[in-house]
């Protein structure tokens, strides 16, 4: 028994303008930084144009699968295209980690053969770079929560933002110091900012591709809090998952008094264990399943 619920959460497919603002936003920073790069023959500046390209790829991608996620359910594609979302942040997550492995190589033979570069030059793009991303990241930062999609698109621009700043202070250090390795030096501290960030993503990604309990779901509370009701017995083969962001799903078996299938009691009893997941755990897309205590003989294959 279940409930006919709108598939479409809050913020799926929203906030489009934004996405395509910044993308037109780090496009423009990463013609001017692969300009800066030949220019001034920094391998930092080059890796953060390296990062702003693959970023690029990402933010259209997103831009993508906010399209996608506005798409109504059909008969073959019951939850529409939500899942677009997840798909497109773990594809940017990808692309950031190949771009993580590109630049920390490209530092590691600039650390030990260090080449001269021209560090005013290096403050010019650097300072324009810097700019354009913070400009993305004020555009971004109303929406970074709606969803994976647009929390992997800030992401990045605030990753690109951390690499404009080690760009700038390699710079000055060459500038001041004459020591060319800060250059170098600056691209790892980009790899640095990049991964682990990333692997964050990531897992939050595989978790719900892997349809894991959504974060700070307890499903013991879940079932204790059902179980509390008038006339339910027992709950169990309760299963909670999450098909994108803002839509928990959860299915749950409760026993219930056999005097419910016959007292007409069933209808509010679906009522209240709907507005228990609802209320007390925000779960709107729930399918119970209600048995009589005899009918435990036949079940097959009982999951907690």
């Amino acid at each position: 028994m279940s409930h006919h619920h709108d598939h479409l959460p809050h913020g799926a497919g929203t906030h489009r303008g934004r996405l395509a603002v910044v993308l037109g936003i780090t496009a423009t920073v990463l013609v001017t930084e692969l300009v800066g790069a030949w220019v001034s023959g920094s391998v930092a500046l080059l890796a953060d144009a390296g990062h702003m390209l693959t970023d690029l790829a990402g933010l259209v991608m997103a831009l993508v699968a906010a399209q996608l996620a506005r798409r109504p359910a059909t008969p073959e594609r019951t939850w529409g295209w939500l899942r677009a979302e997840v798909l497109g942040a773990g594809a940017q997550a990808l692309l950031l980690l190949v771009v993580g492995v590109v630049v920390l190589v490209e530092a590691v033979q600039h650390l030990v053969s260090p080449e001269p570069v021209a560090p005013g030059a290096m403050l010019v793009f650097g300072a324009v770079g810097l700019v354009g991303n913070v400009i993305g990241l004020l555009v971004l930062a109303g929406a970074r929560e709606a969803n994976l999609n647009l929390r992997a698109a800030f992401l990045e621009v605030f990753n690109d933002a951390l690499g404009s700043v080690a760009v700038l202070a390699a710079a000055l250090a060459v500038r001041w110091t004459g020591w060319e390795r800060a250059d170098a030096v600056a691209s790892l501290v980009i790899v640095a900012l990049i991964v682990p960030r990333t692997l964050v993503l990531l897992r939050q990604v595989l978790r719900v591709l892997l349809e894991a309990t959504p974060g700070g779901l307890d499903l013991d509370e879940v079932r204790a809090h059902i179980e509390d009701l008038p006339h339910v017995r027992e709950v169990h083969d309760l299963h909670a998952s999450q098909v994108a962001t803002g839509v928990p799903v959860l299915t749950a078996h409760v026993v219930a008094d056999e005097s419910c299938f016959h007292d007409g009691h069933m209808t509010g009893l679906l009522d209240r264990v709907q507005e228990c997941l609802r209320e007390d755990f925000g779960i709107t897309h729930s399918t119970v399943q209600f048995e009589p205590p005899a009918h435990a003989g036949h079940e097959v294959d009982v999951h907690a």
